[in-house]
């Protein structure tokens, strides 16, 4: 009995040191890790719109977090350029969390599949630029794969996939769309 409890107590001394060092790594390495994926975002808002300041903005959402988009103005004449922002759903195997751009009359710019956990081969094809192409100059109403009745042509064997990326943009414009709508009839008319 005391064999046991001893090596009970040795196990236990091992665990409490190792998470004690996973934690201090944890808490050193977070900050970074959090620039990174900062740096990271700012950057793929900048290919999605060159040469523009982004501000960014906050639509309170009552079922769910905030949503945050940026307004992209131009460098040098202040004049909109479009928004950004960054959209997530649930696809086959992963969140997939894709960042896009709108012109200033809400059809899509562009789009970076900024995250994602796919199966390779199928859905992850979705970082692929060919793939990003299939979005270009489509309005909020017209994100809609091929199987839903839209113009969006499924990833072969990833339709889920496909469909959680088209999902997850036509909500997000759809509520910017909301948002600044209201914010338009709030102002004072002249």
């Amino acid at each position: 009995m005391k064999l046991y409890l001893k090596l009970g107590l040795i196990l236990l001394a091992f665990c409490v040191v190792a998470t004690a060092l996973l934690a201090f790594v944890n808490s050193a390495t977070k900050p970074k890790i959090e620039e990174l994926k900062s740096k990271a975002a700012e950057e793929a808002r900048s290919a999605l719109i060159p040469d523009a300041v982004f501000e960014l903005k906050t639509i309170a959402v009552p079922e769910a977090d905030s949503i945050e988009y940026y307004e992209a103005k131009d460098e040098k004449t202040g004049e909109l350029k479009g928004y950004t922002f960054t959209a997530a759903k649930a696809g086959y195997s992963s969140n997939v969390k894709t960042m896009a751009a709108l012109d200033p009359d809400f059809k899509i710019i562009n789009i970076q599949v900024i995250e994602q956990a796919e199966t390779p081969g199928l859905g992850a094809n979705c970082i692929q630029e060919s793939f990003s192409a299939k979005f270009k100059g489509l309005a909020p109403d017209e994100l809609l794969v091929d199987k839903d009745g839209g113009k969006i042509k499924s990833l072969t064997g990833a339709t889920i996939t496909t469909r959680a990326i088209a999902n997850s943009l036509r909500e997000t414009v759809q509520l910017i769309q909301a948002e600044l709508s209201a914010e338009a009839e709030k102002e004072p008319k002249p």
